[in-house]
């Protein structure tokens, strides 16, 4: 019997490997294609002129500030949205569980929309298409961070006063998500066509804001995210198996819940708050893979950081290239794909054989 279970390990084992392999070899095929992929023709000696630092080429300016920037800006928010959302679900206990189930997105999406209507950020119609410009995004940024972060103080606030369950908490998430989604009704009722417009274009969801001081923000806070992350995945584990369980292995619950929930959402508040509403991005990738490498978080966070990097990119190279030069806002695609899914999962069910 030993030697059947230490087989089955291995097996295990070596298919974790090769996902992880896989979905590496994945990624930087897809950087390199999105690298390539666009309006404006790229090729190798392109590549070249940016190695060799000739700035006043105009193939270094479309790679270095425009389609690098985006890839990079890509990876980090795929990857933080997916850790995010394999966390939550895993202290949860709940496959359908998300960032956007605390209701960050409604937050952002409101302290956006505040700042285009009250602070002004909304600007004018540019050009022969008529598009809504807003012309302070840092103000939108900023806006849409600090009503993120009001989102988790509730969700604290009644998880101490009531206990921090799964249960509590996601009933917390659907209030707030409520509640900021008729605050955005209302904005809406209330601004005229240029700024409902901008707030419009703004929940779209797009990684073409991306810059190289975003990419670095994000870059700086989910390091250390992903390293807590990591260390906590034995706590995040246990809870598998029930609060009952990981108390008798001495786990403090709700310390170890409330801590993952507040690192997940202030995260992907940063995300939200630079490049607008992704949706579904924390819901599909965790849970494709945890149906095909298992539910072991020590395995499960570093893969979901992988595939989810690659998911967003392949979906932002897709928006880019699909009707070129037409450029769609990423957050159409990841609502396309996610959507779906997310209707499978309610119709199937999952029992707790999932979390095995």
């Amino acid at each position: 019997m030993p030697g059947k279970v230490i087989a089955q390990y291995k097996k295990h084992l070596k298919r974790r490997i090769y996902f992880f392999l896989l979905m590496f070899l994945l990624l930087i095929m897809t950087i390199v294609y999105s690298l390539f992929s666009g309006s404006a023709d790229i090729g190798f000696s392109d590549i070249y002129d940016l190695i060799a630092g000739k700035e006043s080429s105009f193939s270094y300016q479309i790679i270095y500030k425009i389609r690098l920037p985006r890839i990079i800006g890509a990876i980090l928010a795929g990857t933080a949205l997916s850790v995010s959302g394999a966390v939550i679900q895993s202290i949860l206990r709940n496959p359908l569980a998300s960032p956007f189930t605390l209701g960050i997105s409604g937050a952002s999406a409101f302290g956006a929309a505040f700042a285009i209507i009250v602070l002004g950020a909304g600007s004018h119609y540019s050009g022969s298409n008529d598009m809504a410009i807003i012309n302070n995004p840092y103000l939108v940024t900023i806006s849409a961070f600090l009503w993120s972060l009001c989102s988790v103080a509730v969700i604290l606030l009644l998880s101490k006063y009531k206990g921090a369950t799964p249960e509590i908490i996601i009933l917390s998430g659907i209030i707030i998500s409520s509640l900021f989604g008729a605050g955005i009704s209302a904005m809406q009722y209330f601004s005229d066509n240029v700024q409902l417009a901008s707030i419009v274009f703004w929940t779209f969801g797009d990684i073409g804001r991306s810059t190289w001081n975003n990419c670095l923000i994000i870059a700086v806070i989910l390091g250390p995210v992903l390293l807590f992350f990591t260390n906590q995945s034995w706590n995040y584990k246990s809870l598998q198996s029930g609060d009952e369980y990981a108390k008798s292995l001495g786990v403090n619950v709700s310390k170890v819940r409330l801590a993952g929930m507040v690192v997940a959402s202030l995260v992907t508040a940063v995300v939200v708050s630079f490049y607008g509403v992704i949706a579904f991005v924390g819901l599909a990738v965790p849970h494709i893979v945890r149906r095909i490498i298992g539910g072991d978080e020590q395995f499960l966070i570093p893969a979901s950081s992988i595939c989810g990097g690659a998911f967003l990119l392949i979906s932002d190279t897709l928006a880019r290239t699909i009707i070129s030069p037409v450029i769609l806002p990423v957050g159409i695609l990841t609502s396309f794909i996610g959507a779906p899914l997310f209707l499978f999962l309610l119709i199937k069910g999952m029992g707790k054989e999932y979390w095995v």
